[in-house]
């Protein structure tokens, strides 16, 4: 027909088209879900009913061609599920285009920056297509709108009913209290939380247009950081901006920090209505508090969703645990004042003490750079990897004897410097074992401690020790692999440039007699060669290992080499592979091919030398 049938009054999408058309409002349902006397007919009808019946009234007028199923989007209420029917009513709104373009401003100028910065076009797009904001609630609470309407439907917005009467008499002096009807909305929920902060520092603030700010106001305002949650850039974060140009004339924060939403493994956001989100109290009476908080925030980058599991919770318990144990050991070890500062013990405090120098400045400089998960994983790595698994180890004295002072001091001041680094995020256990660590005056508390501070880092110390581990990794790989006793001693030769002052760290953790310098290692049939960086290790292994066993795990990994050898040959032989895919690809598959010929020409010198014994 070309006719298109326009409903403002009961439609989103019609009622703008009204507006551009300057097309009359209609509304024919009143506040009942009732047709109203301007729908002409079935007055007083519910409207489900009125529809039914308004099928009956087109078949008995011939005006009915067919009935046909068809799919609409229609909204439910959450609370009760009854269909919602789109309704013209009287509303406030906030006129929105000049608060938008400042607000805007202010994030595309870098005057406030959003961490992940990705969230910056969200806010763009938002702000550049504001509407007005339609401030007022038919809710039975909340913060009551302030207008008040005379008897001839004039309106006046004051703070008070007294001093509404007062505005009103200006217009009517005859005018009463009584006279006067306040509005029944209520505002917003986001028209309050956008001056959130400034009226959490002044509640007078900006109620009253000559009122000064307090000197909380004055003083912690615009404040540093705000975090919170990217699905509300718009509600909230958006809002405060505007409140803050227009009531402060100044920015209210410098940096907004987004959290990740946290979802189950499946990628559904958390709700009670899915049953998929975990009680955080119970997880808490599980796991305890700081195993719940560590767990979830080591997984947390800026901006990115969180998948939960509760293996990230418990990967926090066994953090607290690791903690809790390394003090244990500790505080269990008797001191010997006459004792001297062993070779050992003497690298291993100068080691870690670089270590928690060059963690701290990584750890300062991600939280400058708002990576509070690289942060922690930082710390978490240092606690567990640096302090208990190799810096105990190395310190620790054998059963029954005792430790020097020295190291035990340096010990207890490094232990209380990775308190104090993970205090922020596990405040529990780290206050428990500070107050624990000696007698405190009445009310300190580790909340009150300075964060540590970086010293000078001797990155070359640091390297040393590194080789040294490797090598004691080594030592220790090979004794599993070939089916050596810990307890049994071994030798170790470096052919190139080896610290040699790392040598009784090696002897210590490694369990290794002696260590030496060689320019040719021999016969190397009986023992195994590794490289250490740029340097070149033997370990003799004579009358140590199990001939036969040790030619049936060659073959086997001989085997295994040729098996990978022929595929990639294969790909490599395909010319349509080679001719097509990527310059980088190609390259990799034939790095992969040489790698494999050098392991299976090593593979087969060492089953070569073991048949000949």
């Amino acid at each position: 027909t070309g006719c298109l049938k326009v409903t403002p009054a009961h439609d989103a999408h019609d009622y703008e088209i009204g507006l551009r058309h300057n097309l009359p409002v209609i509304d024919i349902i009143d506040d009942h879900g009732r047709l109203n006397e301007k729908a002409q007919i079935l007055v007083g009808e519910d409207r489900f009913a009125a529809r039914k019946k308004i099928v009956g009234l087109l078949e008995e007028a011939g005006c009915l061609e067919k009935i046909e199923d068809y799919t609409s989007p229609v909204g439910y209420s959450e609370r009760t599920d009854a269909v919602i029917e789109p309704k013209l009513s009287a509303q406030w709104f906030l006129k929105m285009e000049d608060l938008a373009a400042k607000a805007l401003d202010e994030v595309e100028s870098g005057n406030i920056k959003f961490i992940p910065d990705k969230y910056r076009n969200i806010y763009r797009h938002w702000m550049e297509n504001a509407h007005d904001w339609c401030i007022s609630r038919q809710l039975w609470w909340g913060q009551r709108i302030p207008a008040y309407y005379l008897p001839d439907g004039q309106v006046v917005v004051e703070e008070t009913p007294e001093m509404a009467l007062e505005a009103a008499r200006k217009i009517n002096p005859a005018l009463t209290a009584a006279d006067l009807r306040q509005d029944d909305d209520v505002l917003d929920t986001w028209f309050s939380s956008w001056l959130w902060p400034i009226s959490v520092f002044d509640p007078q603030m900006p109620g009253h247009p000559d009122h000064k700010p307090n000197r909380d106001l004055a003083y912690y305002y615009p404040t540093n950081d705000l975090v919170t949650a990217p699905d509300i850039i718009f509600f909230w974060v958006a809002r405060m901006i505007m409140a803050g140009g227009e009531f402060m004339d100044k920015k209210p924060f410098s940096n907004v920090y987004f959290t990740g939403i946290v979802r189950d493994k499946l990628g559904r956001k958390m709700s009670k209505t899915l049953g998929n989100s975990p009680d955080p109290l119970v997880l808490i009476e599980k796991y305890g508090a700081d195993a719940v908080r560590i767990g979830m925030l080591l997984c947390s980058s800026a901006g990115n969703d969180i998948f939960y599991d509760e293996s990230q919770i418990e990967q926090g318990r066994n953090f607290c645990n690791k903690i809790w144990n390394s003090f244990r050991l500790v505080q269990g070890w008797s001191v010997d004042e006459s004792l001297q500062q062993s070779d050992v013990n003497s690298l291993s405090v100068k080691w870690f003490e670089n270590k928690m120098n060059q963690a701290i400045t990584i750890v300062e400089d991600h939280y400058a750079k708002f990576r509070i998960s690289d942060a922690l994983m930082a710390i978490y790595k240092l606690f567990w990897d640096d302090y208990c698994a190799w810096y105990l180890e190395a310190v620790k004295p054998a059963y029954g004897q005792a430790i020097d002072r020295a190291t035990y001091d340096a010990t207890c001041i490094f232990f209380e410097k990775l308190l104090k680094m993970i205090h922020p995020v596990m405040p529990f256990i780290s206050e428990e074992l500070w107050q624990s660590m000696a007698e405190r005056p009445e009310g300190a508390t580790i909340m009150f401690e300075k964060t540590p501070q970086a010293g000078p880092v001797d990155e070359d110390f640091i390297t040393a020790f590194g080789m040294a581990q490797e090598v004691i990794n080594t030592v220790r790989g090979t004794r599993q692999q070939k089916n050596i006793s810990p307890k049994e001693e071994l030798q170790v030769l470096f052919k190139g440039d080896f610290p040699m002052n790392m040598t009784p760290v090696v002897r210590k953790l490694g369990n290794v007699s002696s260590i030496g310098l060689t320019d040719d290692f021999g016969d190397t049939s009986e023992g195994v060669s590794a490289l250490v960086r740029t340097v070149e290790m033997f370990i003799p292994l004579a009358g140590m290992v199990n001939v036969e066993e040790e030619i049936r795990k060659i073959e086997g990994e001989l085997e295994h080499q040729r098996s990978f050898l022929e595929s990639v040959r294969k790909k490599l032989g395909n010319e349509s592979f080679v001719a097509h895919a990527p310059e980088k690809v190609v390259a990799m598959e034939r790095k992969k091919e040489a790698d494999s010929l050098a392991k299976i020409e090593a593979y087969e010198k060492a089953l070569e030398s073991l048949k000949n014994r």
